[in-house]
């Protein structure tokens, strides 16, 4: 069954079909509204609204329908999630930006507000990245993911910003010329331990990477790979930002201390999110 909504912006409810064109499944925003609900979509309303001004034809929006119903996440059924404003493409097999993310971004702006040059580590869409370079202004912005599909999207997020991204597996993806030079280093790393992977929500679980969500037996196996090599990677003035869990933040912080980073935990209860942040000591 499909789980609330997350936070997009309202928008119009009317079909973005030509004139006198109706699908005869859904003749109304209503009846989409219904389907949903059926469904057992909380913000059926909003849904609705979303899916309506993404559906150019009536046989998209059917499809559209049928794919929420079946339990696909509404930012892939609609093609873009928000983030810090933004509307952030997103495709299948893709994951998804969340909300407890932004959290990461603000304290990388308030750890380095002059950055210059953004490293956006398993980048997934691009999302951390493109906020970044938003609220920066322009910043040479690099970004990396292991996935393909995830580096294709993130090219698309990010081309505004004039980002170059990478494929490869963590640092192993850069140019060597990045050495020593990045201000921001955002890594989102999956940190679900592999034995609780299989007790996230079906949206995830079905719908997501296994390689974007899975970290290990607790979880910290991609964070402490990233934290050994960061120092080699940050400016002087560089820091290194990872989000983490509330259970895990403790050992999180260990790991960064161990490999010679200067380390404090933010935390916010409004997002519930936690976020390791070290600098050189």
């Amino acid at each position: 069954m499909p789980s609330p909504s997350p936070r997009f912006p309202s928008g119009d409810s009317s079909p973005r079909f030509p004139s006198g064109d109706s699908s005869p499944r859904f003749p109304s925003g209503d009846s989409v509204v219904a389907a949903l609900r059926t469904a057992g979509c909380v913000f059926a309303e909003d849904e609705a609204r979303l899916i309506l001004a993404a559906a150019r034809t009536p046989d998209e929006l059917a499809a559209m329908v049928d794919r929420r119903v079946a339990g696909h996440p509404l930012e892939l059924v609609v093609g873009w999630a928000e983030f810090r404003g933004m509307r952030i493409s997103v495709a299948p097999g893709v994951f998804v930006p969340r909300r407890r993310t932004e959290f990461l971004v603000e304290q990388a702006l308030a750890q380095a507000p002059a950055a210059s040059v953004v490293l956006d580590l398993c980048c997934g869409s691009g999302a951390v990245g493109a906020a970044l370079a938003a609220a920066l202004g322009p910043v040479e912005l690099h970004c990396a993911d292991i996935d393909p599909a995830a580096v294709e999207c993130a090219r698309r997020n990010t081309a505004e910003a004039g980002g170059h991204v990478h494929t490869g597996d963590l640092f192993e993806a850069l140019p060597a010329e990045l050495r020593g030079r990045v201000d921001i280093l955002a890594a989102n790393v999956p940190y679900v331990p592999t034995d609780e992977v299989a007790l996230l929500p079906s949206e995830a679980r079905d719908h997501e990477p296994l390689v974007a969500l899975d970290g290990g037996t607790d979880g910290l196996d991609l964070l402490r790979r990233v934290a050994a090599e960061a120092l080699d990677w940050l400016s002087p003035a560089g820091c290194l930002l990872i989000e983490t869990s509330a259970r895990q933040a403790p050992a999180a912080v260990d790991a960064f201390t161990r490999s010679g980073l200067t380390t404090r935990l933010a935390v916010s209860e409004e997002l519930y999110a936690q976020v390791v942040i070290g600098t050189r000591a």
